[in-house]
């Protein structure tokens, strides 16, 4: 037997032939008089046989933590898979329900740690990913999806006629835009880092934006404003509503009257006998993302359970329990829109769209979106130190360009990413740049909007980064520079913001004068303060440099270790690392 195979018997979609033991006493009684005895011990030991007893005295008892907006639908179905005594092996399948939000689940998980349940139903599979991504992290194994739902824009009914609902459509970046530029009407979201639903909705922004001229500028704005406006999760962003049609509640500046919700949300909310009033549903023409509940089993189960948990989820895929998630408002084919569903959750023709739903964000892009937010959200202070030795006038290969010219061309992309009110800076290191010292100090670390002599900071940041160029004979002093420019960084510490030292290097250290690896991590550990945190961002570029020692470096400060076989991921590797280092600050407040 397969770690999480089901009985051959029992197939994808196909009921169980034994609904209720008890009914069949009578007749397994008579086949058993004509059965031989060694018959009768192999059915006896495949569990057909129940001589009697219900299936119910002895259950495989399994608990599942679900998203809170599913975990309705899923008692529901659980309770009715109870009632009709559905089996595995001849014993009932009792599944208890827990409503678990998916990212504090995914962060249990991901840190290694367990949890009490044993199959897992988060609200998107970018949870998943983001698990099996990591080493580290509980073993998950996924086993299908259970649901679906579209991610749109939800609107109180005045504001969605003032934009022309719904004969008029909208691009994701129109929506966001449009909501905007108006007082009157106020976008809400639930936290990108904490909600599938605001990180989908704010890739498809970014990644409309990334076509449009100074986009990455626009998306960074559209950004910042809605941050201002989000909520911790899915459930409390639906409290941010106008209460009722009263001009004081319409009115009031810490109300919504657009949100960024699913389709599911957005049903349950106007079918909920708790709110007053309703919402009409946007479907952007520039394509919906959705969430899909993958049904996922979470570390070692014995086999009894995964046995069991695969025995539900074959449950949950027969069409008595797909209309039971339909009334809860979720999808269950992806090529169709249930009428009903998308009628009362506030769509009308011509939303949703006949097109397919856009193919999946790559978890490229969903973390570009991320460690944008994250810097957009809390302004930065980050000092950058590039490696100017001679290794980095290399090629790299199929570019037709050096690791410095693909290196600058990555810098200036995330410098992009980053607004007027971060602080960013500019070291380059190599081997006796400045008398003895590795390094030298091109842009001092201030904040990209300040006016300088010939622009802003950003104009000034931007042409040094186009300026860098690898030292001829130059080696790398990596430890030297490692402890001044981390120094520099402690000592300049900026409250309210998000520190880091980015540093960047294709190679090992070649000082023979310089201090050792083992006194440069205790000088690490010895500037390293909890209540003011710097973490070191150690970037490996290339086949020379040791990615090992750049995670044992960084991990001295709370920081990471990154390597790239190519610097074009530069960029994503960045926001890749402030995103996990936010994440341990958050957890450390």
């Amino acid at each position: 037997m397969g770690r999480h195979s089901l009985p051959t018997q029992y197939g994808a979609g196909v009921s169980d032939p034994r609904p209720r033991a008890r009914r069949r006493t009578v007749a397994v009684a008579t086949a058993l008089v004509l059965t031989v005895a060694g018959g009768t011990a192999a059915a006896a030991k495949s569990g057909l046989l129940s001589f009697g007893s219900n299936c119910q005295d002895d259950p495989v008892r399994l608990s599942l933590a679900a998203s809170p907006d599913i975990a309705p639908a899923l008692t529901a179905a659980a309770k009715r898979a109870r009632t009709e005594d559905i089996t595995s092996d001849g014993r009932c399948v009792a599944v208890t329900v827990h409503a678990r939000e998916s990212y504090k689940v995914a962060d249990t998980l991901g840190a290694g740690k367990k949890i009490d349940e044993q199959v897992w139903v988060p609200d998107a599979d970018l949870w998943i990913q983001r698990i099996t991504a990591d080493s580290g992290a509980t073993d998950v194994t996924p086993s299908g999806a259970v649901a679906s739902t579209p991610v749109g824009v939800a609107m109180v009914p005045t504001a969605a006629k003032a934009l022309g609902w719904p004969k008029k459509t909208y691009s994701w970046i129109e929506l966001a835009g449009a909501t905007l530029q108006s007082d009157s009407l106020k976008l809400g979201a639930a936290d990108p880092s904490r909600s599938a639903t605001g990180l989908l909705a704010l890739t498809r922004i970014g990644t409309a934006a990334s076509g449009l001229k100074n986009g990455d500028t626009q998306a960074a704005a559209m950004m910042k404003t809605l941050s201002q406006r989000t909520s911790d999760t899915d459930g409390q962003v639906l409290d941010t509503l106008p209460r009722d049609s009263s001009g004081t509640e319409q009115g009031n500046p810490k109300r919504n009257q657009a949100l960024i919700l699913t389709e599911q949300a957005a049903y349950a909310y106007n079918t909920s006998n708790d709110t007053d009033g309703s919402l009409d549903m946007f479907y952007p023409k520039d394509g919906s993302p959705r969430l899909n509940y993958p049904y996922a089993m979470v570390d070692q189960l014995t086999t009894d359970q995964s046995r069991a948990a695969l025995r539900f989820m074959n449950y949950l895929r027969q069409p008595e329990q797909l209309r039971l998630l339909e009334k809860y408002g979720f999808r269950t084919d992806d090529d169709q829109a249930p009428a009903a569903v998308v009628a009362k959750a506030g769509g009308s023709s011509p939303q949703p769209y006949a097109e397919a739903a856009p193919q999946p964000a790559e978890d490229a892009a969903l973390q570009e979106a991320l460690g944008t937010w994250t810097i957009t959200v809390q302004s930065a202070r980050i000092t950058t130190v590039v490696d100017a030795s001679s290794s980095m006038s290399e090629p790299v290969p199929k570019t037709g360009q050096s690791r410095m010219d693909v290196t600058k061309a990555s810098l200036l992309q995330a410098l992009a990413t980053f607004t007027p009110e971060d602080e960013i800076g500019l070291w380059e290191f190599s081997t006796k740049l400045d008398g003895k010292k590795d390094y030298r100090v091109l842009v001092p670390t201030e904040r990209l909007g300040d006016q300088k002599a010939a622009g802003t900071q950003r104009d000034k940041l931007s042409a040094a980064f186009s300026a860098l160029k690898p030292v001829p004979d130059g080696a790398t002093g990596l430890y030297d520079t490692t402890l001044a420019a981390y120094k520099a960084a402690t000592e300049s510490y900026a409250d309210g913001k998000f520190n880091a030292l980015v540093i960047l290097t294709d190679g090992v250290n070649q000082d023979p004068g310089s201090i050792s690896r083992t006194a440069l991590i205790t000088q690490l550990q010895k500037l390293t303060n909890p209540e003011r945190p710097v973490p070191l961002i150690v970037i490996a570029v290339g086949p020379d440099a040791d990615k090992g020692e750049a995670q044992e470096i960084a991990e001295a400060t709370g920081g990471s270790g990154q390597s790239v076989s190519n610097p074009a991921q530069i960029h994503t590797v960045i926001l890749k690392a402030i995103v996990a280092a936010g994440a341990q600050g958050d957890t450390g407040d």
